[in-house]
């Protein structure tokens, strides 16, 4: 069975060298001190690697099951959910009022690793939930909060979003599900939704669907679509539950991976439903849980990697095969281990360093999230309204890309599912696709972000790393990492003036580059991160420090990303020159 080793002391790292948790004036930090998160973090890594690791196999072999119009999940789950329950961790970041522990999302955004690398199927259910809750708590009714929120922030009710039609995903203003009004304020809900991850199951005694329908009046496109709470048990007044909806789970996908979530297929029949927000608004309420279900899909790009990484890394230093070319590192053994050969280290690196990276920004954009919710700071949250497509777009790519590279550490193994190593990778594949495919991310990125507010938020990030440079222009870390960063950057921005030049001439200029650009965003992102990673790690041996080895592997690895990595950005700037011309060439029937 597959190891997992919670990475704690990284977490940390993150949390307080570099985004310096406790000295941030935002309301509740200053509590946040490194004693008082590592023990948060080592009971629910604790938790991870003894309860819900153990459970991801399982998962995968049993997956959930279809009985008399009731999901059965897997063996163990029931157990492990009551676990998360009563430990507190469904309520971590919520809001005090509905029965939450008002912690910072970043800090929630650090468990959320743990857990989604121990179990990233089983994570769902109450990571849907979150996403739920917070949808609506934000456009939600005094009233509605009141009926809901409590028991979805205990997880004893949970949550899901009904986007996908059987004929329209991303395209929703083709939907056709129906909401018809009733005297009391209530509709009813008719219209089948495909591919809807946790629509039911046997671990919470209510399911608490957010059903995206049109009313009459509303127009063609997005612009008609409301968004309605639509329970599978109707909230009696007191709270208790009542009769059954008329909603019901048609059948379950068969799935590469996630066979530990219940993709459903849901039919609503005249289900009653309430509308939440405002009426054809859908789509602003919707995007309340869509964005955060992106960042929190970008982290399990590189999440659900962290353990494929751990185990690749472990099989490297034990599997003994070949000699080293500068002589035996093994002598008393018949071979080396795999760890000596120039090629495995390059694919570990390339694991560890974007793993470590991706944790960075990760909680970087938790922390953006954390300011534009706790000081109101537009500026926090125009950036992490750019950087959304990134971290969902470039993390996931790069995750997956990073799980393959950790199975085939394994060789023959690897393809054998006995050694685990499949599941991390066919797992990982989901998180490319679902919550708006990585192309549709670029096309975002490109087509909407670069010019909100007028380009004011790419300029501020140009900015962000022209002033990073400029502090650091000199010292012991500017030839390793300010200049490369300079470089890319100066890639990226020559990127985007191209799409200025040449994008409202052609449209298509713009958007066959997109997916560079996208990738190239990341690599920047990522050059960014590691170079203040670089700073932070050498300022703490400057000053002294007992573990001066973990910070000097924080600097090797740091410099790897940096002279491996970062330089394709030339390579995905030339693509981005190249223009559509070849992309269009061909017309469709000369496929």
């Amino acid at each position: 069975m597959p190891i997992y080793e919670p990475p704690v002391r990284d977490l940390q790292f993150v949390l307080h060298d570099l985004l310096k948790l406790s000295q941030s004036d935002l309301p509740g930090h200053s509590d946040l001190d490194p004693e008082f998160t590592e023990a948060i973090l080592d009971a629910a890594g604790k938790l991870s690697s003894e309860v819900l690791a153990p459970l991801n196999r399982v998962g995968d072999e049993q997956g959930c099951v279809l009985e008399n119009g009731v999901v059965r999940t897997p063996e163990g789950f029931d157990k492990a959910f009551e676990a998360m329950k009563e430990g507190g961790w469904t309520a971590l970041d919520c809001d005090p009022e509905y029965g939450g522990q008002g912690m910072p999302y970043v800090l929630g955004t650090a468990v959320g690793e743990l857990f989604v690398s121990a179990n990233m199927a089983f994570n769902m259910y109450q990571g849907l939930t979150h996403g739920a809750y917070s949808a609506i708590h934000a456009h939600g009714t005094d009233e509605q909060k009141q009926t809901y929120l409590p028991k979805m922030v205990t997880c004893d009710w949970t949550g899901t979003m009904n986007l996908t039609e059987p004929h329209c995903g991303t395209d929703l203003g083709m939907l056709r599900t129906k909401a018809e009004p009733q005297d009391d304020g209530s509709y009813l809900i008719t219209g089948q939704k495909i591919f809807i991850s946790a629509g039911d199951h046997d671990l919470a005694e209510n399911v608490i669907h957010l059903v995206l329908a049109k009313a009459p009046g509303g127009g063609e496109g997005t612009k008609g679509i409301s968004l309605f709470i639509v329970p599978k048990f109707l909230v009696n007044e007191d709270g208790s539950l009542g009769q059954a909806n008329g909603v019901s789970v048609g059948s379950l996908e068969e799935k590469m991976g996630i066979h530990g979530n219940a993709t459903c297929v849901m039919n609503y029949d005249g289900a009653k439903g309430w509308l939440l927000g405002d009426l054809h608004k859908g789509m602003r309420a919707m995007f309340t849980m869509m964005n955060e279900a992106r960042l929190g899909v970008g982290l399990q790009g590189y999440a659900c990697a962290v353990p494929a990484y751990q185990n690749a890394l472990a099989y490297a230093k034990d599997r003994l095969q070949g000699r080293a070319v500068t002589g035996a590192k093994n002598p008393a053994g018949p071979a080396d281990p795999l760890i000596v050969h120039p090629d495995i280290r390059r694919s570990l690196m390339d694991q560890k360093s974007f793993l470590e990276g991706a944790r960075a920004l990760a909680l970087w954009g938790a922390h953006l999230i954390d300011r534009t919710h706790m000081a109101n700071d537009a500026d926090a949250e125009g950036m992490i309204s750019l950087m959304t497509p990134v971290i969902k777009g470039f993390m996931t790519d790069k995750g997956l890309e990073t799980t393959i590279l950790a199975q085939q550490v394994f060789g023959g193994h690897g393809y054998v599912e006995e050694w685990g190593m499949s599941q991390f990778v066919r797992d990982a594949r989901i998180t490319m696709i679902y919550e708006g495919a990585n192309g549709v991310q670029a096309l975002d990125l490109v087509g909407r972000k670069l010019a909100q507010d007028g380009g004011k938020h790419v300029m501020a990030f140009f900015e962000m790393v022209k002033s990073f440079c400029k502090d650091h222009s000199e010292g012991p870390l500017a030839d390793d990492f300010i200049a490369p960063l300079k470089a890319a950057s100066k890639d990226l921005q020559t990127a985007a003036m191209f799409f200025m030049e040449r994008g409202m001439k052609n449209p298509d200029d713009a958007l066959a580059g997109s997916y560079d650009f996208m990738h190239l965003f990341g690599h920047v992102t990522f050059g960014l991160i590691w170079a203040r990673m670089a700073v932070t790690a050498q300022a703490a041996l400057d000053a002294g420090t007992a573990d001066e080895a973990f910070y000097r592997t924080k600097l090797a690895t740091g410099r790897y990303y940096m002279k491996r990595q970062l330089p394709m950005t030339a390579t995905h700037l030339a693509r981005i020159q190249s223009g559509a011309d070849t992309v269009m060439a061909l017309e469709a029937e000369a496929f």
